[in-house]
């Protein structure tokens, strides 16, 4: 975090990362309309507005085409939960509809129509690993560390973005003048939200404690503003150790043992 800017977003210094597991986001020709399902389907059962809407409504505004058939969202990720999911969910929204109507993801105005739907919707376009500036749309994209395995936890905890800002001290600490690659840059960077999001859930603390408790774990942040947070293991194996101790020891809380794309 760097500032707030006149126009009420922040100024960012941010590492996007992407893993290979997630929501999904299907679209149906020979149906109508939006429907969400899976295991968190029911946090957003009635919502008659949401990105993924929104996303098929501005693609069709901005390239004049209409966009029929039946988008469903399998919501395999928390609601609410740091991991932006919802930015997830509305960029591969745009990607199914560029492949159909033949847009490339390169053309400007698909780049617009992301960056309209929020600061982190551009980098999910195009699912790179990337630091993002500005408020999260300016992109620099930097080497990734594919297939490293990483452990999701979220302590069964919905943490709202807002607060967390708000709860921001709004010192600037500098930037990250770091080369390299991803494992790299997140080794030496920081998370200036977590702070003001253990104001807000202090078992994000327990979460991180947890994670760094695991054998084999190699780094362990909070992701975004929380409340998920993530372990980078050595291996795989030690990664599905930790996730079945987690199982047994936290039944409560959410995990999910991918690696990274």
């Amino acid at each position: 975090m760097r500032r707030r800017r006149d126009d009420g977003y922040h100024e960012l210094e941010t590492l996007f990362a992407f893993v290979r597991d997630g929501d999904v986001v299907r679209l149906e020709l020979d149906g109508e309309g939006f429907a969400v399902e899976g295991p968190f389907g029911a946090a957003l059962a009635g919502e008659g507005d949401n990105l993924v809407t929104r996303a098929r409504a501005a693609f069709g505004a901005a390239f004049g085409v209409a966009t029929p058939g039946r988008i469903t969202l399998d919501k395999r990720l928390p609601v609410a939960s740091g991991l932006g999911g919802g930015s997830a969910d509305a960029a591969a929204t745009l990607r199914l509809l560029a492949r159909r109507t033949g847009v490339p993801l390169e053309d400007a105005r698909l780049f617009a129509v992301a960056d309209a739907l929020g600061s982190d919707v551009p980098a999910c376009l195009y699912g790179r690993t990337a630091i993002g500036t500005g408020r999260g749309e300016q992109l620099e994209w930097i080497d990734g560390a594919p297939g490293v395995p990483v452990l999701l936890v979220n302590p069964g905890v919905a943490v709202s973005t807002g607060p967390v800002f708000a709860a921001w001290d709004r010192i600037d600490r500098g930037p990250i003048l770091v080369e390299g690659d991803l494992i790299a840059r997140a080794k030496a960077g920081r998370n200036d939200l977590y702070p003001p999001a253990l104001t807000v859930a202090p078992a994000i603390a327990d979460a991180v404690a947890w994670l760094e408790r695991q054998s084999g774990a190699d780094l362990c942040r909070m992701s975004g503003s929380g409340a998920t947070c993530f372990a980078l293991f050595a291996d795989s194996t030690a990664c599905m150790i930790a996730a079945e101790r987690l199982r047994v020891e936290q039944p409560d809380w959410w995990c999910l043992k991918t690696v990274l794309s």
